[in-house]
């Protein structure tokens, strides 16, 4: 009972002080050592024999373990996003977007941005600072309360993008160390999923913001918003076409390098940005250290939470846990569409619930006859429910950081489309599976 109090009361901490505005390596630590404490875990790997729980131990091995496997990936991934940025190729694609659709649509034309800038491997952070400034000057000139921003940004870069077949995204990727599988598993129920959550995502964000404004609410403008810089933009074609080489790469190697293959992809696709767009640099090598820093921040704060998942699963209250989600009556990718939404959320990351359930749950639903494809497409598509909850370090940097906004004016409209709509999203893919499609 203690154990469960202190699982439950660590990722309640771990919320609240992340709403609170503190940092996630601070966060994640605190919140570990309360779950230590209360489930009697000892402290130090000095105390207890060699290769025995342990806070430090336990925390230190999830965060590096994370790190070891995904460093490369955060770096290059953070490296292309900042070559895109400074070059203008990012904001190139965007305005065209943006042009081609017209000020009518103009929350439409947020979304397909952020959703072209993403399924073409551009970091999800990246894309919501590029993002921004157009969103920005859209909301200004429609007149739409701009605290549903970052549920535009969020819409089209954490769901239907993020997890579907193809996308070379790390929460798509995960999955097939564990389970032998391809970025493209299950493409057929997934194409069906995005299309759903993209339409029906859209007409309620829409909504959200039409009953708003007819509230009463409009556009406050603040003298801290920043204008759109004014400069000479690369063709969109010249931006458009390393982020297909980002996705034609990946599948070229993906047989013979599995995960790896996502390394080569985005280095292709960094190489091919400078080819195209070097007159356009502001600074090629700064945007290099940009990006450097901006991938150890980024895999630091979701290693910190790992982390966290590394002493959380540790304690006896994670297994029952566990055992109670597997083992819940009916198809076997509901309790691993739970379990994995359910690891997301406690470690406020898709990413590193992925990598704290999987090696748990892929031994166990493949020895019972799962098909691996369908559970690598349920997994990911779980995974980016759960993990847009308040702590998320997405979450708190877009509505935050980027945006100026509160959790509290801010976070209802992201939850409604980056949180119930994938969780629908995933019960549609189950029922799909279940029924024989794409297996």
């Amino acid at each position: 009972m203690l154990s469960m109090i202190g699982l439950i009361g660590g990722l309640a901490l771990l919320i609240y002080l992340t709403m609170r505005g503190m940092n996630l390596l601070i966060v994640g630590p605190i919140s570990a050592l309360f779950v230590a404490v209360f489930s009697g875990m000892p402290l130090f790997p000095q105390l207890v024999e060699e290769g025995a729980a342990n806070f430090v131990g336990n925390y230190m091995s999830g965060f590096s373990g994370f790190v070891t496997a995904w460093y490369m990936m955060f770096l290059l991934g953070a490296i292309f996003g900042k070559v895109m940025e400074d070059s203008g190729a990012a904001d190139s694609v965007s305005e065209f977007i943006v042009d081609k659709l017209g000020m009518k649509f103009a929350v439409l034309a947020i979304v397909a941005a952020c959703a072209v800038l993403t399924y073409g491997g551009v970091s999800l952070f990246v894309v919501a600072f590029s993002v921004y400034p157009m969103a920005l000057s859209l909301f200004r000139q429609a007149n739409l309360p701009r605290r549903f921003i970052p549920a535009a940004l969020a819409f089209g870069s954490v769901t239907f993008t993020m997890t579907s077949a193809g996308s070379p995204e790390i929460q798509n990727w995960i999955p097939i160390q564990f389970l032998d599988t391809s970025p493209v598993a299950g493409w057929e129920v997934s194409a069906i999923v995005a299309v759903f959550m993209m339409i029906f995502g859209y007409w309620w964000l829409k909504r959200m913001i039409t009953k708003a404004v007819a509230k009463g609410e409009k556009f406050e403008a603040r003298k801290t918003d920043p204008m759109m810089e004014k400069r000479e933009l690369p063709h969109p074609l010249m931006g458009l076409i390393p982020l297909v080489v980002v996705l034609v790469i990946s599948f070229i190697f993906h047989d013979s390098l599995k995960q790896s293959a996502l390394i080569i992809a985005l280095l292709g696709g960094v190489v091919s940005a400078y080819l195209l767009n070097r007159k356009y640099f502001k600074n090629f090598w700064e945007a290099l250290s940009e990006g450097t820093m901006g991938a150890l921040i980024a895999i630091g704060n979701t290693a910190a939470v790992v982390g966290f998942g590394g002493v959380a699963k540790a304690v006896p209250a994670f297994q029952t846990a566990v055992d109670a989600m597997t083992n819940i009556p009916g198809s076997p990718l509901i309790g691993a569409a739970i379990a994995v939404s359910v690891i997301a959320g406690m470690t406020g990351s898709a990413s590193g619930g992925q990598a704290i359930a999987l090696p748990l749950l892929a031994p166990h639903y493949m020895d019972m006859g799962v098909n691996p494809e369908a559970l690598h497409r349920v997994a990911a598509i779980s995974s980016g429910a759960l993990d847009s909850l308040p702590h998320n370090g997405y979450v708190v940097t877009t509505v935050r950081a980027i945006c100026g906004e509160s959790h509290q004016d801010a976070y209802n409209p992201v939850a409604a489309v980056t949180v119930i709509v994938p969780l629908i999203g995933v019960a549609i893919a189950i029922v799909l599976f279940s029924l024989g499609l794409g297996i």
